[in-house]
């Protein structure tokens, strides 16, 4: 299945410590987010959007909640030194939509579930073609003299 909808603009990066994201550990504090801003800018978010587009399984119907909640904007990517990796937080709907009656096409936990999934799917390619095809540096990370012998 493919998703054929306008391609959004590249997320603007946030200055957010991503330890402060539940779902990622970091190693460093330099997360190069003006680098991988400007990769996104130049080809990086195309290419992955377009890559995850021809493959997704989420429908127009879908798309248009991640279009309405402005998800899209709400990715972050950022270098873990330690990891030696780019890192992302995808953006999700939360496990109170249905309180919160976020959006007139949500009605079961399998859509919001697919949306959430589809979500994660898109950062992860946006990683790979970021560490893959721009990303130049080298991490800066050295091993410390003193680890034992195993």
């Amino acid at each position: 299945m493919s998703l054929d909808v306008d391609r959004p603009d590249p997320p603007a990066l946030r200055t957010v410590d991503p330890s402060t994201y539940d779902d990622t550990e970091v190693g460093g504090d330099d997360y190069r987010r003006d680098e991988l801003s400007e990769y996104l800018e130049d080809g990086a978010w195309a290419d992955a959007f377009d890559q995850w587009a021809a493959h997704t399984d989420l429908d127009e119907g879908e798309w248009t909640v991640v279009e309405d909640l402005d998800l899209v904007s709400r990715f972050d990517f950022f270098w873990d030194d330690f990891a030696d990796r780019v890192g992302y937080h995808a953006p999700g709907i939360p496990e109170d939509w249905k309180e919160r009656d976020l959006h007139d096409w949500l009605d079961s936990w399998s859509q919001v579930s697919a949306i959430n999934a589809t979500l994660t799917e898109l950062g992860q390619i946006v990683c790979d073609v970021l560490k893959e095809e721009y990303v130049e540096w080298e991490s800066e990370f050295e091993e410390p003299e003193d680890l034992p012998d195993f």
